[in-house]
């Protein structure tokens, strides 16, 4: 058995032992979750959350069988997700599904402690047989911060300093470590180890530079969440990853980028509009109202889907080539996720958008993306 190195197989970069000729590898594609609760078939309360669950376990199994290459849960600590256990979620599909890798969408790690973090997805690396995967970053939503007793001014110094401890016991049984937001450790033992050696951890990120900045420094593979504007904006902050992994001697191998992305697939461009834009707008313009944005408009969601526009809403042979364009925007990605379930749509049409990325717009993105260089 071959065991993952902590990165995906990037891009674009990747040496045939045989004959050293550069090769490109497939692009990776998956669907992301919230585990968004749902009331379409007239469930109510937590029997609606039960049932909401129930179909999110039964989409990772579909992925499985689609022959995508991931799937990720977020995390949220709101009454409209149901997602703040992760982890959970991913051991009830690793138990239902035979070869995609489990993941995160992100770990919020500003508010979680690094020891019990590794330990929840070292145990989901045993129990998967080694296909678990960490994205963390410091979430878009507050709440985990007044709910763990943390205060959000030291929101980027409970990110960094719980960053740099993950990382040491990914790479270390034994972990003499000291911090100031957590008691030290003083050369105690942390288990379960993972089976893959060592567990893949990618830098979920959004549009600051010095995020980006510290992916490339600390040599991470990079997942970038583009839910608006146009992707080729942020090119700038790619390269800026890029070059400071170069200056800080990371092999281009290791300077691997993806995207999390809002995504829908029909058989047709508008059925696919159809479907997708009313849950769209309920969904965004209720975000709004917190945030101060005004209520989204139809204008807004076809720039948001145009020619260069982040969501991939569409036909499967729209979206595969709308793929193909962020990766060329970008500077070529290796990894591509779906964020489907914001759109409130109901299970049965989920399940068919999944068929399809897998049925019809992997293979399309895989052909070309897999093409000697």
């Amino acid at each position: 058995m071959v065991f993952s190195t902590g990165a995906p197989r990037p891009y674009g970069v990747n040496m045939n032992d045989t004959n050293k000729t550069l090769v490109r590898q497939p692009m990776q594609i998956g669907v992301d979750s919230f585990a968004a609760r749902s009331s379409a078939a007239g469930v109510e309360g937590e029997a609606g959350a039960s049932e909401s669950m129930r179909h999110l376990v039964q989409r990772i199994e579909l992925a499985d069988q689609a022959g995508l290459d991931v799937f990720g849960v977020g995390e949220h600590h709101r009454k409209e997700f149901l997602d703040s256990a992760p982890v959970v979620i991913l051991a009830a599909g690793a138990a239902r599904t035979q070869r995609i890798r489990l993941a995160s969408a992100v770990t919020v790690l500003s508010a979680a402690d690094p020891v019990r973090v590794f330990q929840n997805f070292a145990t989901l690396d045993l129990l998967s047989q080694g296909r678990a995967e960490m994205v963390v970053g410091r979430g878009s939503f507050t709440e985990s911060f007044p709910l763990f007793g943390l205060k959000f001014e030291d929101y980027d110094t409970l990110f960094t300093e719980k960053l740099d401890l993950l990382l040491k016991l990914r790479d270390n049984e034994f972990i003499t470590w000291s911090g100031e937001h957590r008691p030290a450790l003083t050369g105690q033992g942390v288990y379960p180890r993972p089976l893959q050696n060592s567990l893949p951890i990618w830098l979920g990120v959004g549009g600051t530079p010095e995020s980006f900045a510290r992916a490339g420094m600390l040599g991470l593979p990079l997942m970038v969440a583009i839910i608006g504007g146009e992707t080729r904006r942020f090119r700038p902050l790619v390269d800026l990853y890029r070059e400071y992994g170069r200056r800080a001697g990371h092999a281009p191998e290791r300077l691997t980028v993806g995207v999390h992305a809002l995504g829908y697939i029909a058989e047709t461009t508008e059925k696919a509009v159809e479907d997708f834009f009313p849950g769209y707008a309920r969904s965004f313009t209720r975000i709004g109202k917190e945030r101060g944005w005004p209520p989204v408009t139809r204008a807004h969601f076809d720039a948001v889907r145009g020619t260069h526009g982040a969501a991939m809403v569409g036909s499967p042979e729209e979206v595969a080539g709308k793929i193909l364009r962020h990766s060329e925007a970008l500077g070529g990605i290796s990894r591509l996720t779906f964020q489907m379930d914001v759109a409130e749509l109901p299970q049965a049409k989920l399940l068919s958008s999944i068929e399809l990325l897998g049925a019809k717009v992997a293979p399309l993105v895989r052909a070309q993306t897999g093409k000697a260089s």
